[in-house]
């Protein structure tokens, strides 16, 4: 019965949670197409779209966040499926025992008791009669009581499995559902993007992402993973930026940095709001080449540093992974793996 509390409590956690980063994304995706807004400057429309530019950043990660939700939800059900087929497993091992006690009739106890008496030749024979009797009689209590309490378990263990499969199918259809409307909102965005100049869109980019630099091509490596996941990440300079996207091709911020470090045997979630929960905080003097680097509060982009002041990242809609400083507006601190 505790078990099943805890595993009660574990998924309104993981319901409330999914609540709130689909709620947070809706808070954004629901925000009508700001350039269309009919501003009355260019500047201003230029102002608009790097608004907008910002907002679907965080509603990607925020989505990346709930897809993570869900897919614990849908582990947890499958992890519930499983405990309920072992519990009743467990209760089909009772079945013969429940077939021989009632084949053998050991439940009719008052009517053994007054056979015994009436068949018995002598007082020393009654007695031994009446305690083997005594003794069937509690193995069989004994028996049926395990079943019930089999059976209880088993029940509950059904039941948990129902309520966690219901749960991640809710979670799932609440993310198709908010996916949606971020592919609405990224359609409306882009069409605002494309009616800017190509002066204006360069000052977007730049201004929500920073000034593309070089790649440099003689940078020192750190040993191990580090190196790896930079040299992969490097490689992929150019590529297109794309809502959900963890390569080979295109990228979004932290499908770019798991991709690079996959490439180093380092599994990453694709999150940067999980990502930055994982190894260990470093403050920008402590950046080292290979850190992770995260932006905004909350978390919402993430990039690879490569040391020398700069990173590379999948920065933003309309613009490709590209090499910039690390100097950004929003920077908050650096990770470290491993």
């Amino acid at each position: 019965m505790q078990s099943t509390r805890t595993a009660d409590r574990r998924r309104s956690r993981a319901v409330l949670a999914l609540t709130g980063a689909l709620v947070a994304a809706a808070t954004g995706v629901l925000v009508p197409s700001t350039a269309a807004a009919d501003p009355t400057t260019s500047a201003h429309a230029q102002a608009l779209v790097q608004e907008a530019a910002q907002q679907l950043t965080a509603i990607d990660e925020q989505v990346h966040e709930a897809e993570l939700i869900v897919a614990a939800q849908q582990q947890a059900a499958a992890d519930a499926a499983a405990q309920a087929a072992a519990t009743r497993a467990a209760l089909d091992i009772y079945a013969p025992q429940i077939r021989a006690i009632a084949q053998a009739g050991f439940t009719a106890e008052n009517q053994s008791r007054v056979a015994a008496f009436l068949t018995s030749d002598s007082a020393a024979e009654l007695v031994q009669r009446m305690t083997t009797l005594d003794v069937i009689a509690a193995h069989t209590n004994t028996v049926i009581t395990d079943v019930a309490a089999a059976q209880a378990v088993a029940q509950q263990a059904q039941a948990a499995a129902d309520q966690a499969a219901a749960t991640a199918q809710a979670g799932l259809e609440q993310l198709h559902a908010q996916k949606a409307e971020v592919q609405k909102k990224v359609a409306a965005y882009q069409a605002d993007f494309a009616r800017l100049s190509a002066a204006e869109q360069a000052a977007v980019t730049t201004a929500v992402a920073g000034r593309a630099l070089q790649a440099p091509r003689d940078l020192p490596m750190p040993p191990g993973a580090a190196g790896a996941a930079i040299q992969a990440a490097l490689a992929q300079v150019g590529d297109p930026y794309q809502h959900a996207a963890s390569g080979p091709d295109a990228f979004d911020c932290s499908g770019l940095t798991s991709y690079a470090y996959a490439a180093a045997g380092i599994a990453l979630p694709h999150s940067s709001r999980a990502q930055s929960t994982l190894g260990t905080q470093v403050s920008r003097s402590e950046l080292q080449a290979g850190d992770l680097v995260f932006f905004y509060t909350p978390i919402s982009h993430v990039g690879l540093y490569i040391g020398n002041g700069m990173m590379v990242h999948a920065r933003t809609y309309g613009s490709p992974v590209a090499v910039t400083s690390v100097d950004q507006r929003g920077f908050r601190f650096g990770v470290r793996l491993g």
